[in-house]
């Protein structure tokens, strides 16, 4: 073969010409920034240091890169000498060695870029360090399985593999490190938008430095494009193995399926990715040159440069700057930047934070320079221990959940809402992706039972954990932020799965997937539910609930016939990948979107006020018990077992009625099922208004126990009705339970939230036995026993509430004059409405008797906050 590199090949010009173009322009911006670190802030930082590993590393990618393509990457296998093969498989090995750490160096360095101006926001700190963690303890480990993709190591050079050695193929790896690359990616987008929203800067300046750290949508976009590279690649060498094995191979050679063709372009994108990386890392370090160079760009015309004023205060005079101040700024930026004088890049060093709001920060606009002059000239009149420091003065005057009419809930409710819909439309998505990848994979019903307990399990162990926590510390909107990005991880880890048809990485993925919705659920269920009138809690959940039910009629629908259409091969299965990454981006972008919408709170004081009944149904006793308690524990056995009933009727429901009724399209009837199941929802919310809620559940579960018992019995016609009327009798008792368990918890309501929310867990416990049942013994039909005894198991909840007094008093809203008065929880006037409201109810009590209890009740709630 003639040893002849006159002429490139194939994809071997386009590989070599992008790879050095993007190298030399990452290598011009790392340069600038060394520049603008070291001459005008004249301090090189960690980040600076991790930056230059960053772009080494990226060198040496490009290098092994431009010396594999003169070596035969991009060509096809035919065209490549056989002379040539080892030398382009080192080059290969290296350069896949080398792509995991330096897409670690690069984003250690915006991370620790973001750590020096985190040091008065905790929550940013750890999700940093969190991110960091996770950017440099998954690519070591990716790194490691590349080092090691062969055993022995050496087998990776070898012409031909032998029976002893095994290998696993680089594009299998890269797959499998997308949802890891992506979620870091996202990650670094978005952690620092809630700080940089919040700052005091003047208009354009603020525009600026959100774009500037907007610009790392551009890595996503890349590292998606390589992606779908990579899924070429894999479909390729999965069509080349399939021609292999027709034409009578007995083993698999990478070397034999284009490896050289197919994977070119992918490296070529690994190289992109990390050298757009590298430019988005230094545009905030760019701003020295700006400002010194082009000043205008960062600042109008209009906007003259202010001069920092002096105000009293108690301590006699102080920075005018304290006015402006920008709470997510460290003290020891205050200190030098906003003083009486603005910053001269000579006076010494500065950080990179200084950089990105001075010396502008301080040029406010016109109408601000006046106010500031105003406040100069008088501060000398102003009394000592009056300071005129109007920018520490809370103007939000946002009312608890809890004290809102139902007019002024409509808006959170209806937002809320929304996000029940889409919820609902994503989980019928899961669903169908569940069964299309069973179809796929050729699985087996207990590998079918596993993925669905994963997915309830899930429920079990998300809210006791991170939404507990979130929900207690940080509120029930931050559940929402929090819970839809961790389901958007779960819906990425789907790439891989998909690619590679491996039964963990999807079981994994619905794991994460039910753990982000468990989060949703432990905040949106009781928020709908507190949020106005508590008379309405029921009526106000069973309506989210439906709407959600909704979603997960129409998403079964449009999957069938939009991305599937009746194929069952792993190229079927692939496709869908873009409709998830889809799903995922709109998810993250919905959790972004939450984090800004204003929402009303609630704490454990006003949730405790709002507990307190002058009747004292919520303070009753069964024994030594509090009876509120002794109902939560009752509520969430009974939600455990609907639930594990409603999901054997839902397993069960495709096998019952091929059945009971095989002559019938088993999709439309579904379809039917499930339509009965929303509209039920609705249907218990209109009801809501004349029936009691402990009435609908009782009247709820007696339906659905009898026509479960019908539907065993009947077949054809009959027992289709029955089954769809049993879905019909579920639909509000989710809701109904949610809700009555929730009312006079007080201070405890976010904790019995958590609990109830955990009850959701049960769908992992009935569904097994029923299929056990169904697959191994008497049928389908027969397997419906295991509902019929869940849902008896759970209606003791609603026996006990109607055949207890105390506990019909607990759940039996009272419709008083408080719940459509705005006056806040806690205070003088809302507890004397609440006394009013009771005499004006004719109760013999004395006013005396009132009054003591109120005092009573009063210091307790001081004792408690």
């Amino acid at each position: 073969m003639e040893d002849n590199h006159e002429d490139l090949q194939g994809r071997s010009k386009a590989v070599l010409a992008v790879s050095i173009v993007m190298v030399a322009l990452a290598s011009i911006f790392v340069f600038l920034r060394l520049i603008s670190r070291a001459a005008i802030v004249k301090r090189i930082s960690v980040d600076d240091y991790f930056i230059l590993l960053a772009w080494t590393l990226a060198f040496g990618l490009t290098f092994t890169i431009c010396y594999s393509a003169h070596w035969g990457l991009g060509r096809h296998e035919s065209d490549v000498p056989l002379a040539w093969q080892l030398t382009t498989r080192k080059a290969n090995y290296a350069f896949e060695v080398l792509y995991q750490p330096a897409l670690m160096a690069l984003k250690t360095s915006i991370l620790s870029f973001y750590l020096s101006f985190s040091k008065t926001h905790s929550i940013f700190k750890w999700a940093c360090i969190a991110t960091l963690f996770a950017v440099n303890a998954g690519g070591l480990a990716l790194t490691l399985l590349t080092v090691f993709q062969c055993r022995p190591v050496g087998a990776v050079f070898r012409t031909m593999i032998s029976d002893s050695a095994t290998c696993t193929n680089i594009v299998t790896i890269y797959l499998s490190s997308a949802p890891l690359n992506l979620i870091t990616d996202f990650a670094l987008l978005f952690l620092p938008l809630p700080i940089l929203t919040k700052m005091r800067l003047p208009k354009k300046q603020k525009v600026i430095l959100i774009v500037t750290f907007s610009f790392g949508i551009f890595v996503t976009a890349v590292d998606v494009v390589r992606i779908a590279y990579l899924q070429s690649a894999a479909m390729d060498r999965l069509a080349n193995i399939q021609d292999q094995s027709d034409s009578g191979d007995s083993y698999e050679d990478p070397n034999q399926t284009d490896f050289s063709y197919y994977a070119s372009l992918s490296f070529m994108w690994s190289v992109i990715e990390v050298t757009v990386g590298i430019m988005v890392a230094c545009v905030p370090g760019l701003k020295p040159l700006i400002s010194r160079f082009l000043p205008h760009m960062l600042r109008d015309p209009e906007d003259a440069p202010s001069r920092a004023g002096t105000v009293s205060s108690a301590n006699g005079t102080a920075d005018m700057a304290i006015v402006h101040r920008i709470p997510s700024m460290p003290d020891d930026v205050y200190q030098r930047d906003f003083g009486s004088q603005s910053y001269a890049p000579d006076e010494g060093p500065m950080g990179m934070i200084d950089f990105l709001t001075t010396p502008d920060m301080n040029e406010l606009p016109s109408h601000l320079q006046r106010t500031q002059t105003a406040q100069t000239n008088t501060s000398r009149n102003t009394r000592p221990g009056t300071p005129t420091v109007f920018d520490f003065v809370n103007m939000s005057g946002q009312k608890s959940m809890v004290q809102l009419t139902n007019r002024e809930s409509l808006f959170p409710i209806a937002a809320v809402t929304v996000m029940f819909f889409i919820w609902g439309f994503e989980y019928g998505l899961l669903d169908v992706l569940n069964q299309q990848f069973q179809r796929v994979a050729h699985m087996t019903p207990s590998q079918s039972t596993a993925i669905h307990s994963a997915y309830y399990a899930a429920y079990f162990v998300g809210p006791l954990t991170v939404g507990r926590l979130v929900l207690k510390y940080w509120g029930f909107k931050a559940c929402y932020s929090v819970g839809l990005g961790i389901f958007a991880c779960g819906t990425l880890i789907y790439w891989p799965a998909a690619v590679l048809t491996s039964f963990p990485a999807f079981l994994l993925s619905n794991f994460i997937v039910a753990f982000g919705l468990s989060i949703l659920e432990v905040s949106a269920n009781p928020f709908t539910a507190l949020c106005g009138p508590s008379a309405y809690a029921e009526i106000r959940l069973n309506l989210s609930q439906g709407v959600q039910a909704i979603g997960s009629v129409v998403a079964p629908l449009i999957a069938n016939k939009a991305f599937f259409q009746k194929s069952f091969d792993a190229s079927s299965l692939v496709n869908t990948q873009w409709a998830y990454l889809g799903i995922a981006l709109a998810t993250i972008l919905l959790a972004v979107g939450y984090h800004y919408i204003p929402l009303p709170e609630a704490t454990d004081t006003e949730l405790e006020d709002t507990a307190e009944r002058m009747d004292g149904a919520y303070r009753a006793k069964v024994g030594t018990v509090n009876i509120v308690y002794i109902t939560l524990a009752f509520g969430v056995f009974s939600q455990f077992c609907y639930v594990g009933g409603q999901e054997v009727n839902a397993t069960s429901f495709d096998a019952y009625m091929v059945a009971a009724n095989p002559t019938y399209n088993v999709a439309n009837y579904t379809a039917v099922a499930h339509t009965a199941f929303a509209v039920s929802r609705f249907v218990a919310a209109g009801l809501g208004f004349w029936v009691k809620p402990r009435l609908l559940l009782l009247a709820c579960f007696v339906g659905v126990i009898v026509f479960d018992v019908l539907a065993m019995n009947f077949s054809g016609n009959t027992g289709t009705a029955m089954i769809i009327m049993a879905f019909f009798f579920e639909g509000p008792i989710f809701s109904l339970i949610f809700a009555q368990c929730l009312r006079g918890m007080g201070r405890h309501t976010k904790l019995a939230s958590v609990f109830i929310t955990s009850a959701i867990s049960g769908g992992a416990v009935f569904a097994p036995i029923s299929n056990h049942l169904a697959y191994n013994n008497r049928g389908a039909m027969y397997s419906l026993v295991i509902a019929v005894a869940a849902f008896a198991g759970a209606s003791t909840f609603a026996v006990g509430l109607n055949g207890n007094a105390k506990a019909r008093a607990q759940v039996d809203s009272i419709k008083d004059v408080t719940s459509s008065q705005p006056s806040r929880p806690g205070s003088t006037s809302s507890r004397a409405s609440r006394a009013l409201s009771f005499f004006s109810m004719g109760k013999k009590v004395s006013k005396e008797t009132a009054t003591t209890e109120w005092q009573e009740r009063k210091q307790e709630s001081i004792s408690i906050s």
